[in-house]
Order: structure tokens, then sequence, then C-alpha cells
């Protein structure tokens, strides 16, 4: 593990595409930094397989559950002296996920502009707490899809490929603009901590760097 510095509740985001590895990473960097976890819930979530089976139906309501409950982790972490990363970043779900079945048109407009109110109103003002780093994983979308297919969860295998291209698409799209706080940029090619655990090295090393610059800079 790094030798880090005195806890004093850094924050790290990470995002990315679904299935492209965030948990893994998130861990993998966790240990080396002696940071503690964040994890997206998706066991028990009561919308999860059913959004699958019917976006219309499901979409909002599966969009509002995540911003509850990112919300709720988020409020957690703020009231801690820990530092925390998380697996996901509460910013895709409005600008990846929401946006994306409203205009596909799986989302109405009345329940688009709800959920869209409940995310400024929440989110986006100077009491929340934002992240002091975004790492945003990306990779080719043969890759990624590839990592979608070797998870193996059957309710992601079984969406048409065409969803996950216009997903990765808006990925890329929305990480060009994100301006919120610093971005670190990750391809997925550079590392593999399934078969050689030691290339996270350089990355916990490298965000502990940028960290504290930023620090450095607030001083």
């Amino acid at each position: 593990m790094i030798n880090s510095e005195t806890s004093s509740n850094k924050l790290i985001s990470v995002a990315g595409m679904v299935g492209i590895g965030k948990t893994t990473f998130a861990t993998a960097i966790a240990s080396r930094l002696g940071y503690r976890t964040s994890f997206e819930k998706v066991d028990g979530n009561p919308y999860l397989d059913l959004f699958y089976k019917d976006f219309k139906r499901w979409a909002f309501h599966l969009q509002i559950f995540f911003l509850g409950e990112r919300f709720k982790e988020t409020q957690k972490i703020m009231t801690s002296a820990d530092n925390y990363i998380q697996d996901r970043s509460i910013y895709e779900d409005t600008g990846i996920f929401a946006k994306m079945h409203h205009d596909k048109g799986t989302m109405s407009e009345a329940d688009y502009q709800t959920y869209t109110s409940l995310f400024q109103a929440m989110v986006m003002t100077p009491y929340f707490r934002h992240p002091d780093l975004l790492i945003y994983l990306h990779g080719s979308l043969d890759a990624t899809i590839n990592r979608i297919g070797r998870r193996g969860r059957g309710m992601e295998k079984e969406t048409p490929r065409s969803y996950w291209e216009e997903m990765f698409h808006r990925y890329e799209q929305w990480i060009s603009h994100f301006s919120i706080c610093p971005v670190l940029k990750i391809d997925i090619e550079d590392y593999d901590i399934v078969n050689d655990p030691k290339s996270a090295d350089a990355i916990a090393a490298h965000i502990q760097d940028l960290l504290k610059d930023k620090a450095e800079c607030n001083v």
C-alpha cells in the first residue's frame, strides 16, 4: 500500500460504461491508497431486472432509485473523516442514462423533467460533496462490449448491441464536456488488474500525485 497522507475526506469517483470494470478498478486502487470503497447498489435493486425487460415502463423508476441511493451514500461520505473511492458517479445518471432514455422516448417528457429537477435540487448545489477527482475508464467499443459479455449478467448479455453502441458514444461525448471536477482518463488496455495486479501500482501513485497537487493549489 502506498503511504498516504492523514485522512482528509478525499473522494474519488470512477466513471465509465456498464461492465468496463469500475468495481475491480476501484477495489484495487482503494487497497493501494488506503481508501474505503463505496459500491453501486445492484443486489436488492427492485427495478434493475424489470428495467432490462421493459425500458419504457421502468426507466424513470430505476433512475429515481439510483439517484436516491447515490445521494444518501454521498451524504454519508461527506460526514466521514475517511477517504473514499466510489465505483460510479452520480453525474452519469443524468448525463448518460436519463438523457438517453428521454431522447429515445423510453422516458416521458414529464418524467424526465421531474428527474432533472430533483437532480438539480439535490446535487448541483454548493452543499453537495463533489469528487476531488473523477477517473474515466474507457476503451474501444469492441473491448467494452466484450467486457460486458464476460461479466455474464444475463440481463446485460440479452440487451441488443445497438443499446451499448449508443451508450458508448454518449459516454465519450459526455466526458468531453464534464467540468465539475478534474478528470483522469485511463484506457482499459493500459492495465490488467486481474492477471497483473502490479499494473495498478503506477496508476495509484499517479492518482496520489494529482490529489496532492490539487490540495497544494487550494492552499
